[in-house]
């Protein structure tokens, strides 16, 4: 088993099947070895986990379940890139969070770490990145959270 399968294991996470995206653009697009992952909402089995203002409607610790809950999706089309192949991950290079507030809200940071966190736990180094992590006051179908990703695979 490869070091990433138990450390998603031993995390008790499952990977799902890449879900479809819900409007006219690709899940993932691969160009000259960067893999670029749309942006992922907080879903799990075809349904929206996480609706809301984070700190309004769904507490800040919901919010950082959210974000872990995006990055699950976004290892999902990772994997569906690569065929399920991890010595094809070469790292992590950049996170872009978006997190649905109010304008007083200024946690946003903490909130993404749930992504951040877990990308570290699962792929050590290889998982570290750049990030943003802004407030919006709305995102699609209300959503709490939403991350895209850029990748290098080799």
């Amino acid at each position: 088993m490869h070091i990433f399968e138990k450390n998603i294991k031993d995390l008790d996470l499952l990977i799902p099947d890449l879900a479809m995206p819900i409007a006219n653009y690709v899940p993932y697009k691969i160009f000259d070895k960067i893999l670029y992952v749309s942006g992922q909402a907080p879903s799990k089995e075809g349904s929206l986990i996480y609706k809301g203002k984070v700190g309004e409607d769904i507490t800040e610790k919901d919010g950082i379940k959210a974000a872990e809950l995006c990055c699950v999706n976004i290892i999902a089309a990772l994997k569906s890139a690569i065929n399920g192949d991890w010595e094809q991950l070469d790292g992590f290079i950049k996170l872009g969070g978006f997190v649905n507030c109010n304008a007083s809200f200024t946690n946003h940071p903490q909130i993404i770490n749930g992504a951040s966190d877990l990308l570290v736990k699962i792929f050590g180094e290889q998982g570290k990145h750049t990030r943003f992590a802004v407030g919006s006051d709305s995102l699609p179908l209300n959503i709490s959270v939403e991350i895209d990703a850029i990748i290098k695979i080799r």
